[in-house]
């Protein structure tokens, strides 16, 4: 394998190939440590990957630490310090990395020592203060690093103040306890507890007691808010972390408080809650930079106060650089940009050591002693950052192992050919050819070019040979020789040829040509410069079936081989439909008609004969051809009127070109438009009525379709008039659903005839009336009680006779010459009543029942009188013989003849009765309100 060695500034040689910089893996990170702890040790980890292995340094505030003295140690790349001291040990810590191709740093690690004193041993100074006032306490935190969290006792521990309690807040900023209105069960013992977090272990104290004392006040006054803990005017917070400002106010009653966002809408991630002392910002974003007001406020009144909240940033690398391998008297270029606010200044490190310039560009030209490992550092006042490559200047005597000159260089005659020599040197070799002993230059036929490319032109049998790359710098010589054969051109013999076709019909394009016959040929086919996929392209030609329109265009068919390839071309034309016409609008919209335009679409080598305009309202999914003006539409056309619209309708509309070939593809469909609107031009259909209750006129109509509309503000006007008069009765009724008005005189007679006609209108005009119909005012209801009454009647008499059977043969007669005579009367009045009066389907089914019972009550009876009659004609003949027996048969046939009668008769009473019940509802509450009723 070949090797290119760099040579590092301490001597030691880096190899390609094999060597590599150091890489961190793993980097310290900043610690903060408990003060007083001396038996303890720190750990600051340092782990990188670099071949051969990485030794390791430590730099303590830019000086480097004693290894092995003095309580440092070093376990791989982690440096322990045992029994560390604040005085001594306190500082920023960088880990170096080395091997023999570089070195590189790591980011500062800063240990600090944590502490928290104790509070102030004096006494605090008790305070005293009236009820319904505000108040704080201050808590005079003892010294301390880092910061401290805050909270307060009262009493005894750990009788701890309630955040929840909206008199109370605990500034975490000071420490101060805050009540907004103090109340007399207030008065006791407060104690400000403390506590410290460091990374190992945290710490706490609390205070010396803060006496609070309540006087009572019996005319406590009421007062308005007043903020008392205030956020700073200008806050400056980093992205990603958390925002917290502090809002407080003295107040009686306690004051409420609320957050918004002055310039923009308050971040959902905004908490705990927008009522709370404390508005926290997690995960800042530059989104949540602006003005931020805090309100307090009661029934005494507000307060207000506003502060921003400014979004800073650490760097934050937004392109980096990367390991380079460059030719020595090369220039390198590495850029290095990073993004922050404060805008971050670049700096750049060679092996740990600065070196310029000082912006985020680095362009040099290397020389051998330039390779190294390379940084570059990024840093404001948030935060530093680092990004490392390694730099590795080649120097290498000119080689052609890996990139020879190829031994063959087949080359088609006439043609040209283009031979490389690119051999691995470092500097840049110079480069030359020759073909057997002749030193080869510029000529008419031969280019030698610069970086060492070879071009022969009309290429001839006489240039076949050997031909040698030869490549010198000042570290050696070196060359690679390659034979160049001469093969005969390929040629295109049989070219495909122009088609005109018509969609659907088949054509064949064909190709055939010559070629060298020690070279493979192939056929590849394009279709306007796009290479074709094609199952089978070896062949002479290819067949091409059913042609689409996507089809036509120029076909390329090209003969190659691995020398050289030779092209023909062939337009085909298909014709087809016309495509579809562009830019539909619709212009001049009026109440029946529209005006569309369009541009002309491709024609597909076939002039367009005629348009057809189809359109479709909203009321139906289909499209259908529309009437136009003109009738008929030529292709020249680019503008028609559409006619025979709907008013007040939308409609949209495609146009279909077409030619001798046929009808292509519709339009865009255009936006959708609606008609004027105009006066209605037809009457509503289906006009009666009838029915209803006593003293009523009922008259119903079909409602209005909407396309018959025209228009919004739709209704009907009824008119009326009985039959003997001559003035109109004119309502409106204003809702286009309705299809029924009803009619009330208290003096209107039963079954009186109007005559009735109806017509529509809307914000237009009134439409034309429909024809006159005859519709009658409810009927009276006797006839259905007298029906009822025979029911009872016959279930009576029943009744009757099972109560006083002894009386048969009088109940019997009387009764049933009673009940047909009744119903004979009735059917006979009905008779009339039917054809004299009117004729309906409610009075001829109660035709047919009247008629039915008649009819059953009449056999029934004349049935039973017959044999009554018989057995009793039997018993007078024989009345000699037997006379105690037949009167007691006589007896018992009575009784069962009787009973029989009854049963049946009473049976289809009962049936009758059900029937005129459910016809009488039926009648009622629906029959009436159609007009055939």
């Amino acid at each position: 394998m070949l090797s290119v060695k760099t040579v590092c500034p301490g001597g030691d040689v880096c190899v390609s190939g094999h060597d590599s910089g150091p890489v961190f893996e793993e980097q310290p990170n900043s610690l903060i440590y408990p003060e007083g702890l001396t038996e303890g040790k720190v750990t600051l980890n340092c782990q990188a990957r670099a071949s051969p292995a990485a030794s390791y340094r430590w730099l303590l505030n830019g000086t480097e630490v004693q290894l092995g003295v003095d309580r440092y140690s070093l376990v791989a790349g982690t440096l322990v310090i045992s029994s560390p001291e604040p005085t001594r040990d306190t500082g920023s810590y960088q880990c170096l990395a080395i091997n023999r191709c570089g070195t590189i740093i790591s980011r500062a690690a800063n240990l600090k020592f944590g502490y928290l004193h104790d509070f102030s041993p004096d006494t605090r100074t008790p305070q005293t203060v009236y009820e319904g006032l505000g108040t704080f306490l201050t808590c005079q935190p003892p010294l301390h690093y880092p910061a401290l969290s805050y909270r307060w006792l009262i009493n005894e521990f750990p009788n701890f103040i309630r955040k929840d309690d909206g008199r109370w807040f605990v500034s975490q900023v000071t420490g101060n306890l805050h009540v907004a209105k103090v109340e007399p069960n207030d008065t006791g013992n407060y104690f400000c507890f403390t506590t410290i977090h460091m990374d190992i272990s945290t710490k706490s104290t609390f205070s010396k007691a803060n006496q609070l004392t309540v006087l009572p006040d019996a005319n406590s006054r009421l007062s308005a808010p007043s903020i008392k803990v205030r956020f700073p005017a200008e806050t400056y917070a980093l992205a990603g972390h958390t925002a917290t400002l502090e809002c407080f106010a003295y107040g009686n009653p306690v004051p409420k408080l609320r957050w918004r966002k002055v310039d923009g809408l308050m971040p959902s991630k905004a908490g705990p809650s927008v009522d709370s002392p404390t508005l926290s910002l997690p995960e800042l974003s530059f989104d949540d930079e602006g003005s931020y007001e805090c309100e307090a406020y009661n029934s005494e009144g507000r307060e207000k106060h506003q502060g921003r909240i400014s979004v800073q940033a650490q760097p934050e690398w937004l392109q980096v650089m990367s390991d380079s391998e460059v030719e020595i008297s090369s220039e390198l270029h590495w850029n290095c940009l990073a993004a922050g606010k404060p805008r971050p200044s670049v700096r750049w490190l060679r092996n740990g050591h600065l070196f310029p310039p000082y912006f985020h560009e680095l362009s040099f030209p290397v020389v051998l002693y330039d390779s190294g490992m390379y940084q570059c550092v990024a840093e404001n006042k948030h935060g530093t950052i680092y990004s490392s490559a390694e730099l590795r200047v080649q120097v290498q005597a000119p080689d052609f192992r890996l990139n020879p000159v190829r031994r063959l260089i087949p080359a088609a005659r006439g043609g040209q050919v283009m031979i490389e020599c690119r051999p691995r040197a470092a500097p840049k070799p110079s480069l030359f050819w020759s073909r057997g002993t002749e030193l080869l230059t510029n000529s008419s036929r031969v280019t030698v070019s610069p970086d060492g490319l070879l071009w022969i032109h009309n290429i001839s049998r006489a240039d076949e040979g050997k031909y040698t790359c030869f490549a010198e710098n000042y570290l050696g010589k070196a060359n690679s020789t390659g034979h160049l054969s001469v093969r005969d051109a390929t040629k295109i013999m049989l070219a495909p040829s122009n088609a005109d076709i018509n969609r659907g019909e088949n054509v064949t394009l064909q190709c055939h040509a010559s070629h060298d016959p020690t070279m493979d040929l192939t056929f590849t086919w394009a279709l306007n410069g796009v290479l074709l996929d094609l199952d089978r392209n070896t062949g002479p030609y290819q067949k091409f079936a059913l042609l689409i329109l996507i089809q036509a265009g120029v076909y390329t068919c090209t003969a190659q081989t691995v020398v050289d390839s030779s092209s023909a071309l062939a337009k085909l034309v298909v014709r087809g439909p016309p495509g579809p016409p562009g830019g539909l609008l619709v212009k001049n919209v009026a109440e029946t008609s529209v005006q569309l335009r369009w541009s002309r679409g491709y024609d597909n080598h076939s002039p367009i004969g005629k348009y057809v305009i189809m359109g479709r309202s909203s009321l139906s999914k289909e499209w259908k051809s529309m009437r136009t003006d003109p009738l008929n539409i030529e292709g020249n056309a680019e503008s028609a009127r559409v006619t025979g619209l709907m008013p007040w309708m939308d409609y949209e509309f495609q146009v279909i070109a077409s030619n001798i070939l046929g009808s292509g593809e519709p339009s865009i469909p255009s936006h959708i438009i609606r008609t004027q609107q105009a006066a209605p031009t037809v009457a509503p259909s289906g006009l009666g009525g009838g029915g209803g209750d006593r003293h009523e006129l009922i008259v119903t109509w079909t409602p209005m379709a909407r396309e018959y509309q025209n228009g919004d503000s739709f209704g009907y006007v009824l008119a009326f008039r009985k039959t003997d008069t001559s003035a109109w009765t004119e309502v409106r009724v204003p809702h286009v659903d309705s299809s029924r008005y009803v009619y009330y005189n208290a003096t209107l007679a039963p079954y009186s005839p109007f005559e009735v006609k109806i017509k529509a209108y809307n914000r237009r005009g009134e439409g034309p009336f429909s024809q006159i119909a005859v519709v009658h005012s409810a009927e009276e209801g006797e006839f259905i009680l007298c029906c009822f009454f025979v029911v009872v009647l016959e279930n009576w008499r029943f009744l009757f006779f099972c109560s006083h059977f002894g009386y048969f043969c009088f109940c019997f007669v009387h009764f049933s010459v009673i009940s047909v005579m009744f119903l004979t009367h009735l059917f006979f009045v009905y008779v009339v009543n039917l054809c004299i009066l009117s004729f309906s389907v409610v009075n001829l089914c109660i035709f047919v029942a009247v008629f039915a019972q008649f009819i059953v009550n009449l056999f029934f009876s004349v049935l039973i009188l017959c044999i009554f009659v018989g057995v009793l004609s039997i018993a007078l003949l024989s009345l000699c013989i037997f006379v105690e027996i037949q009167i007691l048969f006589f007896c018992l046939l009575c009784i069962f003849v009787a009973v029989l009668h009854n049963l049946l008769l009473f049976g289809f009473s009962v049936l009758f009765c059900v029937f005129l019940f459910l016809l009488y509802i039926f009648y009622v509450y629906f029959c009436s309100n159609f007009d055939y009723f």
